[in-house]
């Protein structure tokens, strides 16, 4: 359902935001940064926390009354507001922090327009909750989504709350993956735009609903308007029942996928 408050400009609104966070993403990389640990594992590095100041910056400037939900400010305005951005300013901490590029910046107003910043090869992935394209030096480019590349991006980041009736591990092991697709496990929602744009032919992971997330929801709009098959690991449609996520370039790789997904529910349950 796409938000009937949004409006024409909102698209470009989530460019320039994710665009800014990117910026400071870019502008860190290398440097030793304070980790803020999060417990369980988990941290934010500075780089996070003024990513997400200049996406606010950029989001105040332009929709001051909207709510914002942001991965390290926390919620900003009602919850329920009508207007919610949700903001994830650095996807892939992990891997920011130890020198690897491979990261997003993911700003989305809930059910309608998002962006996501690649801050390293300049490409920002953006949907106007009807199309969804690229934006690399200055042009815009339609997404067309494709299997042709036979790779499928895995989340094998905890938690794992459908274990041990799905764990992502099992499927890279099942010989009917090995014979139709290639893994690849980036740690970044980046993928999500990759399997939009063509570059994988799709992305697994589990999970409780990740449409209202900061991590996903971006990615998911983006999969969606550019016409991916998107569902939960369940086969159903993403949000309050859902779980996870199964997101594929077309109709017969994600009932590939799902077919190998229940496979390994059955053989547990038996």
């Amino acid at each position: 359902m796409v938000n009937s408050y949004a409006s024409p400009d909102d698209a470009e609104i989530a460019i320039a935001a994710a665009r800014a966070g990117a910026d400071v993403v870019r502008a860190m990389y290398g440097q030793r940064l304070t980790r803020i640990d999060k417990g369980a594992g988990d941290f934010a590095t500075a780089a996070d926390v003024k990513a997400e100041e200049a996406i606010l910056g950029v989001l105040r400037a332009a929709r001051s009354d909207d709510a914002v939900l942001g991965e390290e400010g926390g919620q900003r305005g009602a919850a329920e507001a009508a207007r919610q951005w949700l903001v994830d300013p650095l996807c892939g901490t992990l891997n920011y922090a130890v020198g690897n590029m491979l990261v997003a910046v993911n700003v989305a107003l809930r059910d309608g327009p998002a962006a996501v910043a690649d801050p390293f090869s300049g490409e920002v992935f953006f949907t106007d909750g009807e199309t969804a394209r690229v934006r690399h030096d200055g042009a815009d480019t339609r997404l067309a989504p494709t299997p042709a590349t036979r790779l499928v991006d895995v989340n094998l980041d905890p938690p794992f709350p459908s274990a041990p009736g799905f764990r992502a591990v099992d499927l890279l092991a099942r010989p009917g993956f090995a014979a139709r697709f290639r893994p690849r496990v980036v740690s970044t929602t980046l993928a999500l735009a990759w399997v939009a744009a063509g570059k994988r032919a799709a992305y697994v992971t589990d999970g409780g609903d990740l449409s209202g997330s900061v991590h996903f929801a971006a990615g998911i709009a983006l999969c969606r308007a550019a016409g991916c098959v998107v569902t939960g690991i369940d086969g159903a449609p993403v949000g309050r029942s859902g779980r996870g996520l199964v997101v594929a370039a077309d109709g017969e790789t994600h009932q590939l996928l799902m077919s190998m997904i229940r496979d390994r529910g059955e053989e547990h349950r038996g």
